[in-house]
């Protein structure tokens, strides 16, 4: 018989053996495989405790600086709010935004879709269309029609102009459209563009009737549940608190600018200079003035409650998704800056509607089962005024100023004013079926423009868009304007105004810019999956939706640009 070589048992050769010593072999052998069978198999832990939430809350603050947390926090009532964040979740502590212009419609896009506007197509509030030659707002569809109000215009709306798909869209595709998914703002467009294309619903304030409304994009007619938060009339019964202060005044004295200033706006009348405010003349009357106030937050507030509990979010292992916006902030930030007594107490009670969020999350859906972010899609520059006052950089020049300017530079070369199709964002659009008609190049134009403009004090520089990659700005400042641009949506030129410079009037304050008063904003963390920390590392609007991506285990969306932020997922 041909010999046999070694045979192989396992791990063990077994050489050829006397029958007594190979059964003896046998025995100890299978005796070891039984006492490894009975062993527990490990469990690798970042498995075990890959649950994926019931439902993401995702909060955007329209107009929050990243040191608002910090400035505040010391009156902070309650440490359930704000605090909860900061001490039971994670702090990104240099979270930037790496796109211009910084505006509200581009920041709900880009912490939703993971992109910038040069991919996502939102360039703006407002924007020409180079294609349709007309002036577009960023939510606008005429091929819609408004439910929940005879207020027709204020509801023609839906998230046709986005160009990708969203965080709340790749959760549908995930779950077999089985999610729910739905946004809620006083602004329409901070409802509009985070819940995305295949939204359940999304449901804004209506200025006219005091009237959450939405469209026929996303159903024929309101829930019954919005019909009946709608028939109570809260801004009535919340116009008849007022607007108080929440602390005492020698509180508001060591922590604010004066309360009273003349540079300051007057959202509540001429003769309404500073607090405490008298809202019960416009109960029944004028239903606009409460965005300007701390109860604007308490409608979206009560609004995001209704939602939860007839939508029956977070009620099932299927993620759903509410995306909530508290417009407030930017409508008082805009009238009263950042060092206000406004600001400051507005926050203080955005605090206490968090808290009360947080509390209702608890005993609805589950402490263990919800994942909350909070973000803000953009920040703030100082009233130009209040930096003058101390000193520092600080200046008006809107677009209305930089049109005429344009104008008076074409006027005084012999030139029709009919070259420029609109000025936007600080992007000057050329009308380029004029300039062949004129036998005007673009060299030209841009040449003549940009020497008249870059003689202006306010002005840094003037950018040939389709070449920002090579202009002679430092490189984040370029990659934030060619993150901005897109050739159906964008102007040709770009002005870039010095640190200080706000686009707006001589009474308040605004946003837009690419420096850091304007682009360095909150991301704040808590729930399931989110691991206890904080990262002081740089981090970018664009990474919220892979990282939300990550966390529940979908597709990132279609254009998204940016990175998990591993640090803060268990």
């Amino acid at each position: 018989m041909q010999h046999q070589g070694p045979c192989s048992i396992g791990a063990f050769k077994v050489q050829k053996m006397k029958p007594m010593r190979y059964i003896i072999f046998l025995c100890f052998f299978f005796l070891a495989v039984q006492v490894n069978a009975q062993k527990p198999i490990a469990v690798n832990p970042i498995a075990k405790n890959n649950t994926k939430p019931k439902l993401v809350v995702g909060i955007v603050v329209d107009q929050m600086r990243w040191d608002y947390v910090n400035r505040f926090s010391p009156f902070f009532k309650s440490k359930q709010g704000f605090l909860r964040f900061v001490n039971e979740g994670a702090s990104c502590n240099n979270t930037m935004i790496p796109y211009v212009p910084t505006v509200t419609a581009c920041g709900h896009a880009c912490v939703y879709t993971g992109s910038v506007p040069a991919i996502h197509g939102i360039t703006g509030n407002n924007w020409f269309d180079n294609v349709k030659q007309k002036n577009v707002y960023c939510v606008e569809d005429n091929s819609v029609q408004t439910i929940g109000s005879s207020n027709n215009s204020a509801g023609q709306m839906s998230p046709l102009n986005v160009w990708t798909s969203t965080l709340g869209d790749e959760l549908k595709l995930a779950s077999n459209f089985k999610s729910k998914v739905i946004g809620i703002s006083i602004k329409d467009r901070g409802a509009i563009i985070p819940a995305g294309h295949s939204a359940d619903g999304a449901y804004w304030y209506d200025s006219k009737t005091g009237n959450f409304i939405s469209s026929t994009y996303y159903a024929k007619s309101l829930p019954s549940w919005v019909t009946n938060y709608n028939a109570l009339h809260r801004p009535d019964s919340l116009y008849t608190k007022n607007w108080n202060l929440s602390l005492a005044a020698s509180v508001y004295e060591a922590n604010c600018d004066t309360d009273e200033n003349g540079y300051e706006s007057t959202p509540f009348g001429k003769n309404a200079k500073h607090l405490p405010y008298n809202l019960q003349e416009y109960i029944g009357k004028d239903y606009g003035k409460i965005a300007s106030t701390p109860y604007g937050n308490s409608l979206v507030l009560e609004m995001a409650k209704q939602a939860l509990l007839n939508e029956y979010l977070g009620k099932d292992p299927i993620t759903d998704m509410l995306a909530i916006s508290f417009s407030s902030p930017d409508y008082i930030g805009h009238a009263f800056g950042p060092d206000s007594w406004e600001t400051m107490d507005g926050y203080i009670k955005l605090d206490e509607s968090i808290a009360d969020l947080f509390s209702f999350l608890d005993q609805q859906v589950g402490k263990d089962n919800y994942t909350v972010f909070l973000t803000a899609d953009h920040a703030v520059a100082n009233i130009p005024a209040f930096s003058k006052k101390h000193n520092l950089p600080g200046d008006n020049y809107d677009d209305g100023a930089l049109k005429t300017d344009v104008i008076a530079c074409l006027n005084s070369n012999n030139l029709s004013p009919k070259l420029i199709s609109a000025v936007s964002e600080y992007n000057i659009y050329f009308n380029h079926s004029v300039m062949d008609s004129l036998a005007i190049s673009n060299d030209k134009l841009t040449s003549l423009l940009s020497n008249f403009l870059e003689k202006k004090p306010m002005v840094l520089q003037v950018v040939e868009n389709r070449k920002a990659a090579m202009t002679t700005l430092p490189q984040s400042m370029r990659e934030k304007i060619v993150n901005g641009y897109t050739p159906q949506r964008s102007g040709d030129l770009m002005l870039v105004t010095k640190s200080g410079v706000v686009d707006g009037y001589p009474t308040g304050t605004s946003h837009g810019v690419l420096y850091n008063y304007d682009t360095h904003i909150p991301l704040l963390w808590y729930g399931a999956g989110i691991k206890k920390g904080t990262v002081n590392g740089v981090t970018y609007m664009t990474d919220i939706a892979p990282t939300l991506s990550t966390l529940l285990g979908i597709q990132m969306p279609s254009g998204s640009i940016g990175k998990p932020i591993l640090e803060v997922l268990k």
